[in-house]
């Protein structure tokens, strides 16, 4: 669906809230930015991985996503060959249909934005 002016993204400011954390089964914390009609093309999510954790295997079906760490420290793993040290102020790209997980390898919380192009959608999602 395209707005008026045929774009997919509406002017707006979408305002901060204190939206409700919720622990999501890949082994995280999740906090939902921004995934209404006022941007059809993106998703954010706030993520949130406690020390010593790592998430579970996953892959998003027909969506890529950004992690853009703000805080902590980890590794990310895509793929079945490609793995690497993050840490705040890193960009991490995941292509669709690819698995993937991260670990907090640090001693504080690791937490990242994902931005999900299309949209995130609980149908997207699939362990690996």
């Amino acid at each position: 669906m395209k707005h008026c002016w045929g774009e997919s993204v509406r002017a707006e400011v979408k305002k901060h809230t204190e939206q409700e954390e919720y622990w999501f089964r890949e082994g995280c914390f999740i906090t939902e930015i921004a995934n209404d009609d006022g941007d059809l093309a993106c998703s954010i999510a706030r993520a949130r991985v406690e020390p010593k954790e790592t998430t579970a295997w996953h892959m998003l079906v027909g969506t890529e996503e950004r992690y853009i760490i703000i805080g902590g420290r980890g590794r990310v793993d895509i793929g079945d060959d490609f793995q690497q040290e993050v840490a705040a102020g890193d960009v991490v790209r995941i292509p669709a249909n690819t698995r993937q997980r991260i670990t907090n390898t640090g001693d504080e919380d690791l937490i990242f934005y994902a931005v999900c192009t299309p949209p995130f959608t609980s149908a997207c999602y699939k362990f690996a």
